[in-house]
């Protein structure tokens, strides 16, 4: 006699820890390199760090109300080697590996190992997302119907709510126009899904601009709903280039898809980061 699957109710989607950057997620511990050495994280990213145990120790189980979950890492676990850039801890891909199996592994075993890994852009995980499938192959992340362990996408019922979930989306230097893109992307939705005649979905989930932003909209099953995740990775030279990113503080966070009695909906944990203090000359 075939055992009742257990229904999940909740799904904790993260995304965009930047895995061997000096600005991007690292155990307070430090993490040894493939020459022997150490490297210890800034007080910077210590802050960081303790948001990320905030959240999966404090935040999560308050959320879920103690219930079962499934975790998706939406892209970009790795910093990589891009555009030129020297603010990574290593160029050593191995070593950026091996930073982001310590952080998920932890993970892994929480969500007793209903764990999904999306792949994020290729500048940073490397062509086709070749080093982020590695990386969720060794952390046993459940693998798509072709057997990746890293896919590009992923459709997901939450309890009845359908979730639709990719890493990338448009961005804006404007912050008056950050809502535009997701607009556009349940809107190309609700046009391919009537087009074909599918079910649309209840959910839909980007990432890559490392800002949380929701949008809901009213519906003949209730609401849907488009949202991007915050990041775990402080402002690199890169930002200071962005008209919209410069002035404004890195946000830290991710989000909760949870099937509620009337509604699939999304639940936004996001921390700002303190700005600089003023000089006094």
């Amino acid at each position: 006699m075939s055992k009742k699957k257990t229904m999940i109710n909740n799904l904790v989607v993260v995304s965009d820890l930047h895995c061997g950057c000096q600005m991007g997620l690292c155990p307070p511990e430090g993490v040894k390199l493939d020459g022997g050495g150490m490297y210890y994280p800034s007080d910077a990213q210590i802050n960081v760090w303790n948001r990320w145990c905030e959240f999966w120790d404090e935040w999560i189980p308050d959320a879920t109300k103690g219930e079962p979950f499934s975790v998706v890492v939406n892209g970009d676990a790795l910093d990589g080697v891009h555009h030129g850039s020297v603010h990574q801890i290593t160029h050593n891909l191995a070593d950026q590996s091996e930073i982001a199996r310590q952080l998920l592994a932890p993970i892994v075993d929480v969500c007793e190992g209903r764990f999904y890994g999306i792949r994020g852009t290729e500048a940073h995980v490397g062509p086709s997302g070749q080093e982020e499938e590695k990386l969720y192959r060794q952390l046993g992340a459940i693998p798509d119907s072709n057997g990746n362990y890293a896919r590009w996408e992923l459709w997901k019922r939450v309890g009845k709510g359908l979730v639709h979930i990719t890493h990338h989306i448009g961005s804006t230097g404007s912050t008056a126009y950050e809502s535009s893109a997701l607009m556009r992307e349940i809107t190309e939705s609700y046009v391919d899904c009537g087009r074909w005649n599918q079910e649309p979905p209840d959910v839909i989930i980007r990432s890559h601009r490392h800002r949380a932003i929701e949008i809901r909209l009213a519906t003949g099953k209730g609401e849907a709903t488009v949202a991007t995740t915050a990041g775990w990775q402080l402002k690199t030279p890169f930002v200071f280039k962005i008209p919209g990113g410069r002035q404004t503080q890195p946000q830290l966070g991710g989000l909760l898809v949870r099937d509620g009695e009337r509604e699939t909906y999304t639940l936004n944990k996001v921390w700002s980061v303190k700005r600089p203090d003023p000089e006094i000359s």
